[in-house]
């Protein structure tokens, strides 16, 4: 132990030497965690909607204001014909063509039924999608306005009255969804961009041979270039922590100290990773290559941005053999849900398995002669 008790001097005297790398362990994430929540939000508001009124009755003109007032949609032209409005979504000015056919009103009343055509612009598919939806549940809003108010008695409307809530983000806000997600990206960067530089930096020093020489065993040396780390890292979770709950009001609902058990197993997996990377490297610009390989594959297959769930069969398998999808996981149902560790214990051994596995694989492929 007094030897690594020397190697842990020595890391934490070379950590906060370089003033660097104390910028990019403790201002890049904060700054990160408060702007990326902002600009990663999915909520589709504002939509522009083009307008073809074919029939110019009061129920057109009540869907439309009804559409407007929706909050979601902004009315951005009225044209005399389809194909005039579609020069808006060509020109991006607009997202979705609404047109109303002649007869609308008519139709409606005579017929109780009528068609709308709804002209969605595609190219941002996450847009289009919950776009559309919106304005198919506006029009299906005022649908069945239409059919109370036709109905002599509203009992015999037959409608079917819905009641439903949220559970554990009541309002449906997206930053509930994604901050406790940003925050384990970040953690990911930190422990695997730092590692993975760690070691091929005493390689390009030429301070390795010296090391090498020294009776210092191999998993004292390995352990060694953790432990700092590792105790950056928690800083780190605790400083995201704060801020979620300063700037986006988001407190965990679970247990803290179920939470820093996790993060802790998985800063020591994640840390794993980057000095398994740094051992079979021999620069630093490897090592980043290498590492970033990775680290964009476990961010897009993590259930980061889309649910695991929704990824064909092969990414899922890919998915659920990276510690980073588990540990997303396991943020989400302790901060949102106050899950207990009866709820996520499969998640806690996939991450020691890979704490264990990773930091042996690195100690033994870590060459040393003495």
């Amino acid at each position: 132990m007094k030897v690594l008790r020397f190697i842990l001097r020595k890391e934490f005297r070379q950590i906060f030497r370089d003033k660097t790398i104390l910028a990019m362990m403790f201002a890049m994430p904060t700054i990160q965690l408060i702007i990326l929540p902002l600009a990663m939000n999915f909520d589709v508001k504002h939509v522009k909607v083009a307008v073809v009124d074919n029939d110019h009755s009061s129920y057109s003109r009540q869907l439309i204001a009804k559409v407007g007032a929706s909050g979601y949609f902004r009315i951005v032209a009225a044209m005399p014909s389809f194909r005039e409005a579609m020069q808006y979504i060509e020109r991006e000015q607009a997202d979705v063509v609404l047109e109303i056919p002649p007869a609308f009103e008519q139709q409606l009343i005579r017929e109780g039924k009528q068609r709308i055509g709804v002209s969605v612009d595609a190219i941002n598919g996450t847009k289009a999608a919950l776009g559309g939806s919106y304005l198919v549940t506006v029009i299906g809003d005022f649908n069945r306005q239409i059919t109370v108010n036709s109905t002599a008695d509203p009992a015999a409307a037959n409608t079917i009255a819905i009641t439903f809530s949220n559970w554990y983000n009541p309002l449906a806000e997206y930053r509930f969804y994604i901050v406790p997600a940003i925050l384990v990206l970040l953690l990911t960067l930190i422990g695997g961009f730092l590692t993975a530089l760690n070691i091929v930096r005493e390689k390009e020093a030429g301070t390795i041979e010296q090391i090498n020489v020294t009776p210092i065993r191999k998993w004292e040396f390995i352990l060694g270039k953790l432990i700092p780390f590792w105790v950056v890292g928690i800083t780190v979770f605790t400083l995201g922590l704060a801020v979620a709950w300063g700037v986006y009001g988001i407190w965990p609902v679970g247990s803290f100290a179920l939470l820093y058990t996790f993060a802790a197993a998985y800063l020591v997996a994640v840390l794993g990773f980057g000095l398994l990377v740094s051992t079979y490297t021999d620069n630093q610009l490897q090592a980043m290559f290498v590492a970033f390989f990775f680290m964009m594959i476990f961010m897009l297959m993590s259930g980061l941005f889309t649910a695991v769930e929704s990824m064909p069969a092969w990414a899922r398998a890919i998915a659920h053999c990276t510690p980073v999808t588990h540990f997303v996981k396991v943020v989400r149902m302790i901060v949102l849900k106050g899950s207990t560790f009866a709820d996520v214990q499969y998640e806690f051994y996939i991450l020691v398995f890979f704490a264990l596995a990773l930091n042996g694989w690195a100690i033994l492929n870590y060459r040393k002669t003495s």
